[in-house]
């Protein structure tokens, strides 16, 4: 049962085998609704290892007294949070730059 945004978890397990590791967790926001970053790995049966590092956010509603999944992005490629880092980092410096012009 999920009732803090600490038992929040990817990891999954499948025939005793952890096919979703998760490696960290970093929360967003608190409250009602709850945002999440995740790194993890998936476990590839062929290769018998895990994949590169992968990312997704997820938004959890609190009902009840327990958190549910209400929706994700999953960031499908490095290059992809790279892009998408570099986005913010552009929106928050021109943010920045008309803050300190005004």
């Amino acid at each position: 049962m999920n009732e803090s945004v600490d038992d929040l978890s990817v990891s999954y397990f499948e025939d005793g085998v952890e096919t979703v590791k998760q490696l960290d967790k970093i929360v967003l926001t608190k409250g009602a609704w709850a945002t999440l970053i995740f790194r993890y790995q998936d476990w590839d049966q062929k290769k018998q290892a895990y994949s590169p590092d992968r990312y997704t956010i997820r938004r959890y509603q609190k009902k009840n007294g327990e958190y549910k999944q209400r929706s994700k992005f999953n960031i499908s490629s490095r290059e992809q949070a790279e892009k998408i880092i570099e986005a913010l980092q552009t929106w928050m410096q021109e943010e920045s730059d008309v803050a300190s012009n005004e």
